[in-house]
């Protein structure tokens, strides 16, 4: 089975062996306290037992205007937005990271800047080249790009409610 190192920015942390872990990461500065989503039992603590997190389920969000906001994310992004309004991001998605991450970051990072969200929404990309190519096509400015992370590629941009967003490219291992 494969192992999952995180990427920099969580300390390379080892997550252990895990298999089908979901492919979204929030990081998010709103809670105080720190959680390993999607990791497998045994790397949380192997004595916890039940009763605990085994994964994030799902990715909820406000907006003043929800049908616009699904429709940005369904034509921008490629999104597959279901007739209920949301998507469903299949934890064994092809060349996807096989685990996500949670951070809580200090009241005054500058990390999710120049949002002024309490979170990021990061998504994992099969191919980033690609989808910044689709993004500048549909007029979507990119905030930030860093092909020289040790964990893979990213860039960043802002969602229509001005909610940051991280594409990453995870390193082929």
């Amino acid at each position: 089975m494969p192992t999952y190192r995180g990427p920099a920015l969580f300390g390379g942390l080892d997550y252990g062996t895990c298999w089908g872990c979901i492919v979204v990461s929030l990081r998010l500065g709103l809670f105080g306290v720190l959680l390993l989503a999607a990791l497998p039992v045994q790397a949380v603590a192997a004595d916890v037992g039940v009763g605990h997190v085994t994964g994030i389920g799902g990715i909820f969000v406000k907006s003043k205007d929800p049908r616009a906001l699904a429709a940005w994310y369904r034509d921008v992004l490629g999104i597959d937005v279901a007739s209920w309004g949301g998507a469903v991001l299949p934890y064994d998605a092809k060349l996807h990271p096989p685990a996500a991450a949670w951070t809580a970051l200090p009241a005054n990072s500058k990390y999710m800047a120049p949002s002024t969200r309490e979170f990021m929404l990061d998504f994992a990309v099969d191919d980033l080249d690609a989808i910044v190519a689709r993004l500048a096509a549909k007029g979507v400015t990119i905030l930030k790009r860093d092909d020289s992370d040790p964990s893979g590629r990213f860039a960043w941009i802002l969602d229509p409610d001005g909610t940051k967003i991280e594409l990453w490219q995870p390193k082929k291992r």
